[in-house]
């Protein structure tokens, strides 16, 4: 399951997965990030994980492909804020983020939404904007 999440800076991309993920809705979120880079020259993620419990094979597969295409454009990309309960995520984040510079992953506690929301929302040498109502709905 993939809901898109309202964010108060336009650079950001923020979802909620949960259950099992398919293909579709992976394509969808790739879809998203193309969009978001062609109209911003740095891009954040906000994830919200914790009902997540897979992926269907062919969205698993699409996800390497995809993610395989971004290591040469890794400056297209800011910050990812994963929220999550999970502590497992936590040194996963700190690798891909020594790993994957200049992007920067960062695992936040499911009681820190709005930090980690400010904190994706940030860009280099700017401060987060105000937010207004985070969430549709």
């Amino acid at each position: 399951m993939l809901e898109w999440i309202d964010t108060p800076a336009p650079h950001v991309l923020a979802m909620r997965l949960g259950g099992r993920l398919d293909a579709d809705e992976l394509q969808s979120i790739i879809d998203a990030i193309e969009t978001a880079k062609t109209l911003h020259p740095r891009i954040s993620l906000y994830l919200e994980l914790d009902a997540l419990r897979s992926m269907t094979p062919p969205a698993l597969l699409r996800d390497i492909g995809y993610g395989l295409t971004q290591v040469g454009q890794l400056e297209h990309f800011h910050h990812v804020a994963i929220i999550s309960d999970q502590h497992w995520l936590r040194p996963v984040a700190a690798l891909e983020s020594r790993l994957f510079a200049p992007l920067t992953v960062r695992v936040f506690t499911n009681h820190q939404q709005q930090a980690a929301m400010d904190w994706a929302s940030e860009l280099p040498g700017r401060p987060a904007p105000a937010a207004p109502n985070r969430r549709a709905g």
